[in-house]
């Protein structure tokens, strides 16, 4: 009791600043506690959609549905190429000189020996013209020594002359023979440099290129920096071919004569037909393939050099006619029974749908599809009973 009276009252006080610290303490981790059980609402539902959707998801493969030709279903092998001119020449003078003459453009066409062009040839004409007049003269001068040549053999026989006016006379007879021979010559090289001035076309052709203008000095070998080789480029339309790289792995697949069927990038939506006219006995060591070398059978003016070409090379021989609207196939393995309807599974954003179709003919391991799919719609290969529409699938890697 004593102890208690002593006690001094005085040093009791409230500690404020103390409690004013604990207070935001408290409050941040009031809001720890709220995030964490905020996150974990999140996280436990998505947990269960993915192991719902995806952990239960059919792994499948897709084909894609396309255009197609029935002549192409039976094609053993695909391969591209270009058309290319077997026939084909750059057109060159064969003298040097200045071009005069230039009768003819691109797309004409032009026969065998015909002018396309022509260079300045006034010095090679009067050269013609000195050489002509050369052999003129020596052909007078033949007339004149040939009659003193026979008065001289008249009087060696009448032993009028010696032997010596004779020989003279023969002589100068055989000279202006020689002198002819010679300006014949002469006229006939004369009469070659002139016609090495005209540009004539070595065959049958469409000019391709035109590579100079009248004006310009044209040359048979380039001789000056300034000076051009070709005139223009010359190429037999009639000798056009794909030339196609075939793999070497795949070569054995393609025979000589084999029926083929071409499509031009440019117009896709005709076909010609051709056939394997040569196989190039040697191979490529840097692509590791083998040029081969198809022949039109039949070809209109749409088909024009370096045009880039698809090649179907085919198992069977094209019939005489070929159908001209392709039609739209699939893998016949996408079609599945439904229900007694066939049904194909398109895919769409990881999810699949049932889609009924109508079939038509069967084109090898393709089947056509009359109604129900477009071109490049994605199909599941192979569908199992348990697919249905809604149903997650992942694409098999």
């Amino acid at each position: 009791m004593p102890e208690t009276t002593n006690l001094d009252l005085s040093k009791l006080k409230i500690d404020r600043e103390s409690g004013t610290e604990a207070h935001p303490r408290s409050s941040r981790v009031i809001r720890k506690i709220f995030l964490l059980g905020l996150g974990v609402s999140i996280l436990i539902p998505l947990l269960i959609f993915f192991q719902k959707n995806l952990g239960t998801a059919e792994e499948v493969e897709v084909t894609t549905a396309s255009l197609g030709y029935p002549s192409q279903t039976n094609a053993v092998l695909t391969a591209s190429g270009y058309v290319v001119a077997q026939q084909k020449a750059a057109i060159a003078s064969k003298a040097t000189g200045r071009l005069m003459y230039l009768g003819f453009e691109e797309g004409d066409r032009v026969r065998k020996g015909q002018i396309i062009g022509r260079i300045e040839s006034a010095d090679v004409e009067a050269a013609l013209d000195q050489a002509k007049a050369n052999l003129e003269q020596n052909k007078a001068e033949k007339n004149d020594t040939e009659q003193t040549l026979m008065r001289a053999r008249r009087l060696f026989e009448r032993q009028l002359i010696a032997q010596a006016e004779l020989d003279a006379a023969q002589a100068r007879y055989d000279r202006v023979a020689a002198s002819i021979a010679s300006a014949k010559a002469a006229v006939k090289a004369a009469e070659v440099q002139l016609e090495n001035t005209l540009i004539r076309a070595p065959f049958d052709g469409t000019i391709l290129t035109k590579n100079a203008d009248v004006g310009e000095v044209v040359a048979p070998f380039g001789a000056g920096a300034s000076s051009r080789v070709a005139v223009v480029t010359l190429a037999d339309m009639s000798s056009l071919q794909v030339e196609a790289d075939v793999s070497e792995s795949n070569i054995q697949r393609i025979t000589t004569g084999q029926a083929c069927e071409i499509v031009l990038d440019a117009y896709p939506d005709k076909r010609y037909r051709g056939f394997v006219h040569k196989i190039v006995p040697t191979a490529d060591r840097a692509k590791a393939t083998v040029l081969t070398k198809v022949r039109f059978v039949d070809k209109d003016d749409r088909v024009l050099p370096e045009m880039s070409a698809k090649v179907y090379f085919l198992a069977k021989p094209h019939d005489n006619t070929m159908e001209s609207t392709p039609k739209l196939l699939i893998d016949a393995s996408a079609i599945a029974n439904r229900n007694g309807r066939a049904v194909v599974f398109l895919l769409k954003d990881g999810a699949v749908s049932e889609v009924p179709v109508d079939l038509g003919q069967s084109l090898g391991k393709n089947v056509e599809v009359v109604h129900g799919l477009s071109a490049n719609d994605k199909a599941v290969l192979r569908p199992s009973d348990n697919l249905k529409s809604g149903s997650s699938v992942r694409i098999k890697p």
